[in-house]
Protein backbone atom coordinates (compact mmCIF):
# COMPACT_ATOMS: atom_id res chain seq x y z
CA UNK A 1 0.00 0.00 0.00
CA UNK A 2 3.10 2.32 0.89
CA UNK A 3 4.18 1.78 -3.07
CA UNK A 4 0.81 3.78 -4.31
CA UNK A 5 1.29 6.45 -2.16
CA UNK A 6 4.91 6.76 -3.31
CA UNK A 7 4.14 6.08 -6.98
CA UNK A 8 2.02 9.04 -6.87
CA UNK A 9 3.92 11.77 -5.60
CA UNK A 10 6.50 11.33 -7.92
CA UNK A 11 6.92 14.82 -9.39
CA UNK A 12 9.03 16.53 -12.08
CA UNK A 13 12.60 16.74 -10.71
CA UNK A 14 12.12 12.52 -10.30
CA UNK A 15 10.91 12.32 -13.62
CA UNK A 16 14.33 14.74 -14.54
CA UNK A 17 16.76 12.36 -12.38
CA UNK A 18 14.86 8.92 -13.88
CA UNK A 19 16.04 10.18 -17.03
CA UNK A 20 18.96 10.83 -16.22
CA UNK A 21 20.03 7.38 -14.83
CA UNK A 22 18.23 5.92 -17.95
CA UNK A 23 20.77 7.89 -19.49
CA UNK A 24 23.47 6.70 -17.85
CA UNK A 25 23.01 3.32 -18.38
CA UNK A 26 22.07 2.91 -21.43
CA UNK A 27 23.59 5.67 -23.48
CA UNK A 28 22.69 8.05 -25.56
CA UNK A 29 22.77 6.46 -29.01
CA UNK A 30 21.11 3.04 -27.65
CA UNK A 31 17.62 4.62 -26.29
CA UNK A 32 16.28 5.64 -29.70
CA UNK A 33 17.08 1.78 -30.53
CA UNK A 34 14.87 0.63 -27.53
CA UNK A 35 12.05 3.05 -28.56
CA UNK A 36 12.45 2.04 -32.09
CA UNK A 37 11.85 -1.65 -30.64
CA UNK A 38 8.87 -0.69 -28.19
CA UNK A 39 7.34 1.03 -31.13
CA UNK A 40 7.43 -2.39 -33.83
CA UNK A 41 6.26 -4.31 -30.32
CA UNK A 42 3.35 -2.04 -30.10
CA UNK A 43 2.49 -2.09 -33.81
CA UNK A 44 2.77 -5.99 -34.08
CA UNK A 45 0.46 -6.22 -30.92
CA UNK A 46 -1.98 -3.67 -32.62
CA UNK A 47 -1.84 -5.77 -35.78
CA UNK A 48 -2.19 -9.52 -34.12
CA UNK A 49 -5.70 -7.83 -32.02
CA UNK A 50 -7.01 -6.31 -35.67
CA UNK A 51 -6.45 -10.02 -37.06
CA UNK A 52 -7.88 -11.91 -34.68
CA UNK A 53 -11.12 -9.63 -34.41
CA UNK A 54 -11.26 -9.73 -38.24
CA UNK A 55 -11.17 -13.50 -37.58
CA UNK A 56 -13.51 -13.41 -34.67
CA UNK A 57 -16.10 -11.12 -37.20
CA UNK A 58 -15.84 -13.66 -40.47
CA UNK A 59 -16.29 -16.46 -37.68
CA UNK A 60 -19.10 -15.29 -36.66
CA UNK A 61 -20.89 -13.78 -39.76
CA UNK A 62 -20.25 -17.33 -41.14
CA UNK A 63 -21.99 -19.09 -37.85
CA UNK A 64 -25.62 -17.05 -39.06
Amino acid sequence: MNLFVIAGMIGPWQIVIIVFVILLLFGGKKIPELMKGLGQGVKEFKKATDQDKDNNQEKDSTEN
